[in-house]
This record gives C-alpha cells, sequence and structure tokens, in this order.
C-alpha cells in the first residue's frame, strides 16, 4: 500500500523557511532525549461538573501552561484545563455534551468539534470567536454513530500555532451497538494523539509557519517517542494524527499485522487486517493489536512508514509485559455502514498552493469570510472530486458537518484502509479522489471546508458553503 515515498517534503516550508529549519535543528541539538526513555501517559478524562436527564456538561478553559514534555524541562503551552494534549471526553450517543469552554489566553481562539454533526453556531468556526476573557457554551447533539472524534482550535491565522502549541484533545463518542460487541474497553482502550515537535535549545517549542522540516520530534500524547507497558492482551489503540502537516503511515517494527476496526466517522464493516496505516494529518483509525501473540519480555516499535528524517521513524516502543486475562473480542461483522445514495450533484475542488509565496487556494481563490463558495441543498447526497495541483507538495481534505465515502483514488479502488466513514481524506501530489458527501436533513447553515495540513488551511487553503432548503 505504498502511497507516498520518503521524500523530504522541506518544500512545504514554502517561502524560504529551510535556512531557518535547518539552523533550528542546530539549536535543539542535545536537547531532545533519546527514544524510548520515557514513559507515555494516557490523556486525562474530563468528567462532566454536572448531568441532567439528557445532558453531561463539561467545563474547558483555554490558558497558559507549563508541561513537562522533555524530561526536567518545564514547556510553556497553550492547554485546555492544564494537560498537553487536553482531557478525553468520553461522550454517548443519545445524550447532549454541552461544553463551557473559557478563554483565558490572550487571544482570540474557538473549539471546533472535528467530526461532529452540529449546528453552526456549535461549528467552531474560523471566524466565530470566543474573545480573551469571555466564555461560550458548545451544544453537541452526539445523535451520530460511536466514533473518535477530536475538538481543536480553528481561529483562522491562529489555528496552526495554538494547535501546535496544545490547543487539541480527544472526543470519543460510545453507543449501545459498540458496547455490545465486546471490544477492548475500559483501560485496554487507549487514545494515542500523535504531533511532532521542534524544540529550542531552552526546551521551548519553536513555530514556524510551514515548518514541516524542522519539526523533528514525534510526540505521542505530549511524550517524546516513548514507550508504553501492554500487558499480554487485546488493546484497542486509538490513533489520532494531531500534527500540522506530518503523515505517518503505523507499522509494527516486527511486521506483524494488526485489524483495524473503524476509520475517522466510526466502525468498518468488518475488521481490515492489515500492516499499515496512512493517516494524514487530522484523519483517525482504531486498531486492535493482539500483545499475546508476544512473550512477556518482547519490545515492538511502532514505526512511521512516512518518515521524512532519522529521528522521525521510530514513533512509539510497545513492551510487553505479564500475561492477564482477556475477555475481549474482536467479531467478524462490528457495523453496517449507511446505504450510499445516490448523488444529484458533482462538485470539483482543486488544492494548489504557491510555492513562492506560501499562499493556499481551492479552485484558484484563497479564503474569504464574506464569500459563499456554494449551496448544498439540506439532506442531500453530492459527488464531489478533489485534486492536489501540487506536483511535490501534499494536501489533504476536511468538510466540517457531513461525513463522506471514499469511491475511488487516482481512477481506482480506495485505499483498503478508507473504506469506512470518513471526514478527512489525504491527497499525496499529483493525486486525486472522488468522495460521495451526505448531508444530515437536520442541520442546515454555513460551514467551511479545507486542508487540514493545518498550516495550509491557515494560509488561506479554504472556503465556506451553505447548507439550505431541501433536496
Amino acid at each position: 500500500m505504498e502511497l507516498l515515498d520518503r521524500r523530504t517534503m522541506l518544500r512545504l516550508s514554502a517561502g524560504g523557511a529551510v535556512a531557518p529549519v535547518l539552523a533550528g535543528r542546530r539549536r535543539a541539538a542535545g536537547v531532545v532525549p533519546a527514544a524510548f526513555s520515557v514513559p507515555m501517559t494516557v490523556p486525562a478524562e474530563l468528567r462532566p461538573v454536572r448531568s441532567t436527564r439528557d445532558a453531561d456538561h463539561y467545563r474547558l478553559v483555554a490558558a497558559p501552561a507549563w508541561a513537562e514534555i522533555l524530561p526536567g524541562v518545564r514547556t510553556p503551552v497553550l492547554a485546555y484545563n492544564g494537560t498537553f494534549p487536553g482531557p478525553t471526553i468520553r461522550a454517548r450517543a443519545g445524550r447532549r455534551a454541552v461544553v463551557e469552554y473559557v478563554n483565558r489566553l490572550g487571544e482570540p481562539t474557538t473549539v471546533h468539534l472535528h467530526g461532529g454533526e452540529v449546528w453552526p453556531e456549535d461549528d467552531g468556526g474560523p471566524m466565530d470567536l470566543v474573545a480573551p476573557g469571555t466564555a461560550r457554551r458548545y451544544r453537541y447533539p452526539d445523535r451520530q454513530r460511536a466514533a473518535t472524534l477530536w475538538y481543536h482550535d480553528h481561529a483562522h491565522h491562529l489555528e496552526s500555532e495554538h494547535v501546535y502549541r496544545g490547543l487539541a484533545g480527544t472526543y470519543v463518542l460510545h453507543d449501545r451497538h459498540e458496547a455490545a460487541l465486546g471490544l477492548p474497553s475500559g483501560r485496554y482502550d487507549v487514545p494515542i494523539v500523535l504531533k511532532d515537535a521542534r524544540f529550542g535549545a531552552d526546551g521551548g517549542l519553536v513555530y514556524l509557519p510551514g515548518d514541516f522540516g524542522g519539526r523533528t520530534t514525534i510526540l505521542v500524547n505530549g511524550r517524546p517517542q516513548p514507550y508504553f507497558r501492554v500487558a499480554a492482551r487485546k488493546y484497542r489503540l486509538r490513533l489520532l494524527n494531531a500534527a500540522n502537516m506530518r503523515f505517518f503511515n503505523a507499522r509494527l517494527s516486527t511486521g506483524d499485522a494488526f485489524q483495524q476496526i473503524a476509520t475517522d466517522r466510526g466502525l468498518l464493516p468488518a475488521p481490515l487486517t492489515t500492516t499499515e496505516l496512512p493517516l494524514s494529518p487530522g484523519e483517525r483509525a482504531d486498531i486492535v493489536v493482539d500483545f499475546s501473540r508476544y512473550e512477556p519480555g518482547t519490545r515492538i516499535v511502532l514505526r512511521n512508514g512516512f518518515s521524512t528524517h532519522p529521528a522521525t521513524d521510530a514513533i512509539l516502543r510497545f513492551d510487553v509485559c505479564g500475561r492477564v486475562r482477556d475477555g475481549s473480542r474482536v467479531p467478524e461483522r462490528l457495523a453496517a455502514l449507511p446505504a450510499l445514495r445516490p448523488a444529484t450533484v458533482t462538485r470539483e475542488f482543486r488544492l494548489s498552493m504557491d510555492e513562492r509565496t506560501g499562499m493556499g487556494f481551492i479552485n484558484g481563490r484563497a479564503f474569504d469570510a464574506a464569500r459563499i463558495d456554494f449551496t448544498v441543498a439540506r439532506g442531500a447526497a453530492e459527488t464531489w472530486r478533489i485534486v492536489n495541483d501540487n506536483q511535490v507538495i501534499e494536501h489533504n481534505f476536511h468538510v466540517h458537518l457531513a461525513g463522506f465515502r471514499v469511491l475511488e483514488r487516482n481512477g481506482g479502488p480506495p485505499l483498503p484502509t478508507e473504506r469506512g466513514l470518513k471526514d478527512t481524506v489525504m491527497l499525496p501530489p499529483g493525486g486525486s479522489v472522488r468522495i460521495r458527501v451526505s448531508f444530515d436533513p437536520r442541520y442546515r447553515g454555513d460551514y467551511v471546508y479545507h486542508c487540514h495540513v493545518i498550516d495550509h488551511s491557515s494560509m488561506g487553503m479554504m472556503g465556506r458553503f451553505r447548507v439550505a432548503g431541501h433536496r
């Protein structure tokens, strides 16, 4: 499943960022610890501050904080509730989640529930800002199927740095159907938040727009290339690519297969046995790894098949410990996908970046908050063709509100790992995909679509659309 090669992708840092990147590597020398020298931590879970008959209420505070990312070093970050990454919210389908968001930063922010089906006023759009020192409530209906979603800052021109410095967290939506399958759960259901970073000599995070080549430290749940002690049993790992620009292709160092059970928007119809899992920024996938096949004391490295630098090859090491009782299973059937509804409209979106200026475009136009690019009939299904017009730079594509199915890639079938419900899809240089986008008739209003290589959306690779009327 070779989708991308090991190109350096330094040209992602458009407009002369290469020299600062190389200088940054020299400044950071000796700061980053050796791989597998720190334990992986599991993000804290955010508990409701109160619950009513049909809703759980949460409080999320964005503020400057200190985090020990590198051992013994206090790094200034931007954090939700003081943690890097933000706490995991575990919600239940059929129960509303009401999140009171408090902005204690010195800049405006907004919170987008990536993958959530919500009304426009709760979508956290790029111009729907929460001013410093103020608060607002986001209301999430949670009427969709179980899935690994995530929340992150989306304030236009600020989102890239805000997410890079820590304003992101996992939002796990559970439902009764999934609970009845017997999949690994509890402490064996683990969020794995993947990022990359560049550190200065003082241990601080160095941010430069488009600085793909300089972010050579891989972080897992906020720790640099950690080790994770696992029991010799099955684990459900919820992989989230929360990096600004880096693509991952997860592989076990043993070459052994694992089972993918879900894509962005929920369970696959059946488990997919695979040896690799590509994820572009914003994409999620749930996998089950059975560590009972290894003897205690075995060490297995999760590697990145898309590594562009020796330091970015290793992601995480699993250290297999003792055997424990395992009552979980991965059934042959997981969840039926919704019927693929016929499309009434076909559209095309061409993504491009000016490699001299760093400006990003969709169909030749940069983002304009006052412009509506097209209107979708409420409840419609449409076929969209998305093309990456750049020949060196990777892009991807994310649409708010609606989920989609990948119909074809480069004129052929989609990758096996992307044959479920999606909301984000990768686009290698010169590549194209066709997707069937389905809109829930309960929602109408204005939303955005954009490249989720988030430095690119910040550079203008984004647009607005309106859902209105009826099919």
